[in-house]
Formats: structure tokens, sequence, C-alpha cells
């Protein structure tokens, strides 16, 4: 048993012979699936109930952002976990247990409309918050983000050396995509709301979890985290279905005025676009630097929706001419199977 886990569970005990954590005959602790995170979960069961103990070491984590964002979403009506007790010094919490049911096996083409519009019901609420203190999403963040595809990914990953003009038309492209997500109307951000992320409670409720990287910025932000996630893939045709439902939804709530559909759906590829390459830097990150390794999986179905967005729009043809040349490729050559989604 590793030093940190002793702590936390010497943390649990603590709370229980305080009263301040209603056990009752006993109780044991089993790891919980963790996340991307430096994070870890445990399920603390006893006859009483389950809670989940998170150990959050604190040069790693923030979990002071997570507590103060849990406990505003909640009193605003937001689905989070309730926040039992918290000792941010050490980077130990007990959380309200949501259960094991995430979102993403529950997706099949008959429940996927049903779920998909809670969800989106569900983010239109995190959408009207007050924005707090949150900080923006601003050009500084969203450059450093899409920097992580080129460093970790395309440099380190790939091991690919670009040219002078190679390296022009990716900054030029971050620089179109930079420039699609600032003139949106700025909301309250999750930054992470997926199917890994919403969670299935005993009433087929969402509860929705890992919001302490949130930000003020784009409106489309989370609605393509939802709808184009980087594990799982639904036709077009159902996806812009959603998002002129969202936009419709949106505009009723007065998160928008005036926006053309076509608008509405350039924001939300461009802005995934954005998200997309992100995500495939990070994928990369966690496999070179923390030797997570399962993510690499999802790099090719991210990928794809990159690829198949850029050829859609004539200022992102040069980079998809790059992607195509040099990047796909040179994924081949990692024995990334390239999706047929590209």
């Amino acid at each position: 048993m590793g030093q940190r886990l002793s702590g936390l569970l010497a943390w649990v005990e603590k709370l229980e012979a305080e009263n301040r954590l209603p056990i009752q005959g006993g109780w044991d602790v089993k790891p919980v699936s963790g996340d991307a995170s430096f994070r870890r979960y445990f399920r603390v069961s006893s006859g009483s109930g389950n809670w989940i103990a998170v150990d959050a070491p604190p040069e790693k984590e923030a979990s002071d952002i997570f507590v103060q964002i849990a406990n505003s979403w909640r009193e605003a009506g937001i689905s989070v976990p309730e926040v039992i007790a918290a000792d941010l010094e050490q980077g130990y919490m007990l959380l309200e247990d949501f259960g094991d049911r995430l979102l993403l096996p529950a997706l099949t083409n008959d429940s996927v409309d049903a779920l998909y519009r809670s969800a989106m019901a569900e983010l239109l609420k995190i959408q009207t918050l007050e924005r707090g203190d949150l900080p923006p999403y601003d050009a500084v963040l969203l450059q450093r983000e899409m920097l992580l595809f080129s460093t970790w990914f395309v440099e380190e990953f790939l091991a690919l050396n670009l040219t002078q003009a190679e390296h022009d038309c990716i900054a030029a492209a971050f620089h179109a995509l930079q420039e699609s997500a600032l003139e949106q109307p700025a909301v309250v951000v999750h930054r992470d709301y997926h199917s890994r992320n919403l969670m299935l409670k005993e009433d087929d409720s969402f509860g929705v979890i890992d919001f302490q990287d949130a930000v003020y910025g784009p409106i489309t932000y989370d609605l393509v985290s939802l709808l184009r996630d980087c594990y799982v893939c639904w036709p077009d045709e159902y996806v812009y279905s959603w998002v002129e439902s969202y936009r419709l939804q949106a505009q009723s709530a007065a998160l928008i005025k005036d926006v053309p559909a076509g608008v509405f759906a350039q924001w939300f590829d461009l802005m995934g676009t954005q998200r997309h390459l992100k995500a495939i830097g990070i994928f990369a990150r966690l496999s070179i630097r923390d030797n997570k390794h399962g993510y690499l999986q999802d790099i090719p179905r991210t990928m794809g929706y990159v690829v198949k967005v850029v050829k859609r729009y004539e200022t992102l043809h040069p980079f998809a001419e790059l992607l195509t040349t040099r990047i796909l490729p040179a994924m081949s050559d990692k024995d990334l199977s390239v999706d047929p989604y590209l």
C-alpha cells in the first residue's frame, strides 16, 4: 500500500471517528477507474452507503478549485457530486457516489437521441450559470492547447521534422481556429463534457463530473465535446440535427442572438477541430510522459474528425494537405490504425 493511499485511508478513519461519515458495521475500500489526471478514486463502502474517496496530490491537482466549483454549481441546481469533506492541504476529498454507469456504454443507435437531448438540457443549465471567478478561454489558452498537437504528437510521438513552411501552415490553421472560437458568445464551459464524464444515476438522471478545469468561453465548446466525442462517433446527419436543435434552444435561452444555422454549424466544426487537436496532443503526452498508452487507440477516430472538417473549409485546405501527406502516413508507420472515417 502506497504512502498516499495509507494517508487517504487514515483520513477516512478520522472522519468516521469524528462522526462525519455515517459508517455502520465496518467499511472497505476498492479502486475505481481513474482518469487522465493524477487523481485516483476509491469507493468507500459500508452497510450505510457508498462514497468516493479522492487522492489528488496537491502539487499536481488544484482541489480547491474543484471544491469551489462543486459547491457553487450544486447550489445552482447542477447535478454534481456533493463534497462531503475535503482536506485541501493533503489533497484528499470525500464525495457523493454517483455509481458506475457512465454515459458511454449506454449509447446505442436506439438510445443516443434521447440521452444526448437530456445531456444537452443539462448543458444548457451549465451555460446559463453566472461566470463567477472562472478564467477566460482566451487566445493564450487556445494556442497553448493546440501546441500540444505540434509538440507532443507531431514532434515527440511521430518524430517528424517539419520545414519552416510546414510550421507556418500549422500556425495559420491555429490562428483561424482561434479567431473562430473568440468570435463566439462566451458562456460557462465545463471543458470536458463528454460520455466519460457524464454519469447515469440510479434514477437515470445525469450526474456531471470532472469539471475542475471549467472556464468562460465559446458556446460550442462543450457541445462539440459531447456530439463529436473522442470515444464514440455518430453520423453527420445525426450530429448536425442535434447542433441545430441546440442552436434553437440556446437562442430561446438568450445565450445567442440571431446566429444563422450555417454560422453556428461552422463555429461548431472549427471549435471541434481546436479541441480534437488538443486531445490528440494530450493522448500522445499521456503515453510518452505518463506511461498511459490506452488513449492511443482513440487518436485515429479523433484525427478522423479533424481531417473531415479541415477538408470542408477552404481556409484550412493547406492544413488538410499537410495532414494527408505528412501526418497520416507517419501515423501508419507508428502502427496507429487509420480509421475508415478518414
